[in-house]
């Protein structure tokens, strides 16, 4: 049996033009080659799986390369690898250095990558900083790590750095298309496109899952076998659900979810997938936006055809639940409960009811069809034109106007035409802001107060000021009678004075004035009926002398208490009580 090797091994790049996804930094290091202008201490730091130690063993090789160099010559004599990870002590360090100060036997460098440098101790760091910032001239260090960010600064600052990025799905699918035609195997697009997604931007993650799906589905690689396999919602998932959503299916979406978890899956990467899907619709709407989705061809057409039957307002709203749901799953006690109200929430954002395209219908035209009724014809009689006497009669004498003909009971409940309404001549439009309606509104207020109709006749006798204390007086034993002391004690508070037909009031603060003035229209009424004089009005003062004067101290409270009751003295004595 022959000896099988992995793809991220038989496939790994042997120069810069072989590395996918990273052109700026190998076109940066084939430069400074060119110049003789490369770095002695280089550090390449990134996610994993993008490159970072292939380059480095490029790098060593290019660098002692010549024109009568072989090919297939790895100058291994010459370059050193090292794991910081299980090599992270100040010896293995002092090792290192003392190797440093022997040249090279065969080629020109010693090239020394140390992998996951960041695994170093402290006290290693230290031991390697003067070797690192001043190398002998034939030795260069290349340092590789996925945590930059726990490498002590003054290691830093005697590097040169270079950031690996992420592995865009363009080019990680275009290579495994290529790795798929190298080994023979027939791969659907979709397919190599779900594989360069899961990987996540790592290519040596990509090259794994293609040697594991390939093991299961053989020579054909189908977009059904990668989703089987790596065990993801396959696109279909997410359009049925969304076409369950905009046609408001919820029995069938919730069984449609129901089916998703006996499946296997999660229901918190259910709810995620379906706002990225969502997000995809969004982005499919615009064709400058269009560039942002990152799937298959195929599958592409079904996202734009699909995104003209959602629209934005829909999209938007379904991106916002989807997410709430996505960030409220970890907490909730009841998870799938969630999500199922979730997608309730999707299926009812379009949903009207049964009034949806029948605007015009009290009975909707779709109640009948859906019931397997026939409309029953009617006769429908002759209509009249009304004559309208007055604008009092308008309203009792109004008849709607159609043509005489047999429809059906939904014809008839249909409102084409507004009524016609026929005035006589001598009739008058009034107006809102007219004088008539200016006068009527004023009569009506003027009933609520209890008095005459006709403004031009309201009586005006004259009266005394002790009568209007007198019928003061009633007004306020009326309102304790009725219960509202509040009130009463609020108008007790000063006596009224009389300013012609004015009446003038001063209150200690303004929320005696407010709660007066809420109830005046009562008050003028009694008054004004009791004296006969319907141009009394209202004037209330806030005097802040008056307010300090209602400012009682714990003592003075005490005294107004003893003038009421006596004995409450007795009882602060007899029991030696603090005022």
């Amino acid at each position: 049996m022959e000896h099988f090797v992995v793809s991220a091994r038989k496939y790994r790049p042997q120069s810069f033009n072989d590395v996918v996804g990273q052109q700026a930094i190998t076109n940066t290091l084939l430069n400074a080659i060119d110049n003789n202008h490369l770095a002695q201490a280089l550090l390449f730091t990134g996610p994993r799986g993008v490159g970072k130690t292939t380059c480095a063993r490029i790098l060593a090789k290019m660098i002692n390369s010549d024109e009568n160099t072989s090919v297939n010559e790895d100058f291994a004599f010459n370059i050193f690898e090292l794991d910081a990870a299980s090599n992270n002590g100040v010896d293995q360090i002092r090792e290192l250095t003392d190797q440093v100060r022997i040249p090279p036997q065969v080629g020109k460098y010693k090239v020394y990558i140390i992998d996951e440098v960041h695994m170093l101790s402290q006290a290693a760091f230290n031991a390697f900083l003067k070797t690192l910032e001043e190398p002998p001239k034939h030795c260069i260090f290349i340092l590789a790590t996925t945590e930059k960010h726990k490498i002590i600064p003054t290691i830093l600052s005697r590097c040169q750095i270079f950031d690996f990025k992420r592995i865009s799905v363009k080019d990680a699918k275009e290579y495994l298309k290529y790795i798929a035609k190298e080994q023979g195997v027939t791969a659907d697009d979709d397919a190599l496109h779900i594989i360069a997604q899961k990987a996540d931007g790592a290519m040596r993650d990509a090259l794994s899952i293609f040697d594991r799906v390939v093991s299961f589905s053989g020579k054909n690689l189908t977009r059904e076998a990668v989703t089987e396999n790596l065990n993801v919602l396959d696109y279909d998932t997410y359009f049925t659900s969304t076409d369950l959503i905009l046609g408001n299916k919820i029995p069938e979406l919730l069984i449609q979810f129901n089916n998703t978890l006996s499946k296997g899956f999660d229901g918190h990467h259910f709810i995620s997938g379906l706002a990225s899907h969502f997000r995809d619709l969004l982005v499919s709407k615009t064709p400058e936006t269009i560039d942002l989705l990152e799937v298959g061809e195929q599958t592409k057409e079904k996202y734009l055809k699909q995104s003209k039957e959602a629209s934005q307002e829909f999209l938007m709203q379904g991106i916002s639940l989807a997410n709430d749901c996505d960030l409220k799953y970890k907490t909730s006690k009841n998870q799938r409960l969630l999500v199922e109200l979730c997608l309730m929430q999707l299926a009812s954002i379009t949903f009207d009811g049964e009034k949806k395209n029948s605007k015009n219908y009290i009975i909707p035209a779709s109640y009948f069809k859906n019931k397997g009724i026939t409309p029953i014809p009617v006769n429908v009689p002759k209509p009249k034109e009304t004559v309208v006497s007055s604008e009092d009669e308008v309203e009792n004498d109004i008849e709607i106007a159609t043509p005489n003909s047999t429809v059906s009971v939904v014809e008839a409940l249909q409102v084409k035409e507004p009524p016609k309404i026929i005035l006589k001549k001598e009739s008058k439009r009034t107006s809102g802001l007219s004088l008539s309606s200016i006068r009527a509104k004023k009569e009506h207020l003027i009933r609520q107060m209890d008095v005459v109709v006709n403004e031009e006749d309201l009586p005006k006798d004259d009266f005394k000021e002790k009568d209007l204390i007198t019928i003061w007086n009633n007004y306020i034993d009326k309102l304790r009678n009725e219960g509202k002391h509040n009130l009463a004690s609020i108008l007790a508070i000063d006596v009224p004075k009389v300013t012609g037909t004015v009446i003038n009031l001063e209150f200690p603060n303004t929320t005696n004035k407010v709660e007066v003035e809420r109830q005046q229209y009562d008050l003028l009424g009694f008054i004004r009926k009791k004296l006969n004089n319907y141009d009394i009005s209202l004037s209330i003062t806030i005097n802040e002398v008056m307010e300090k004067q209602y400012a009682y101290t714990a003592a003075d409270k005490f005294e107004k208490l003893k003038e009421k009751n006596p004995i409450i003295n007795t009882l602060r004595k007899t029991f030696d009580l603090d005022i």
